[in-house]
């Protein structure tokens, strides 16, 4: 439990510096990506630029092998990596939207409960990406 707790506290960090206010607006989203992704790998030796590449399975292994990644976690690592893909700064948007998919995809099959607000993210994500 101490470790979900870990992570959880992590991925709200990271998630409150990349969107929590607008307190630096001279932070280019690059170098918040790049923060982010420091943050990760210091934090919790999670490489972003090599999960990325990751297909479905081998997603679904490395988060398996990261102890504390619950799918309250996962689901806010969905959100940290969707809100990147949506933001029309970014050069992978497209890459970091179909992650945040899987991810989304990942907690549904995973979770025991449904959630309206993660089905309107995969929405949301796959209106997007059709276009």
């Amino acid at each position: 439990m101490r470790e979900i707790e870990k992570i959880g506290a992590i991925m709200s960090a990271i998630r409150q510096k990349l969107f929590g206010g607008k307190g630096n607006l001279a932070i280019t989203l690059e170098q918040q990506v790049n923060d982010t992704k420091g943050m990760l790998l210091d934090k919790m030796n999670f490489d972003l630029d090599n999960f990325l590449e990751l297909n479905v399975e081998d997603t679904n292994e490395y988060l398996k092998n990261i102890e504390g990644f619950s799918v309250e976690n996962i689901e806010i690592l969905a959100e940290i990596i969707s809100e990147i893909g949506f933001d029309n700064k970014c050069d992978n948007s497209q890459k970091y939207l179909e992650k945040a998919l899987q991810l989304y995809e990942l907690c549904g099959f995973k979770s025991k409960t449904f959630s309206f607000e993660r089905e309107a993210n995969i929405n949301a994500i796959k209106n997007v990406l059709a276009t």
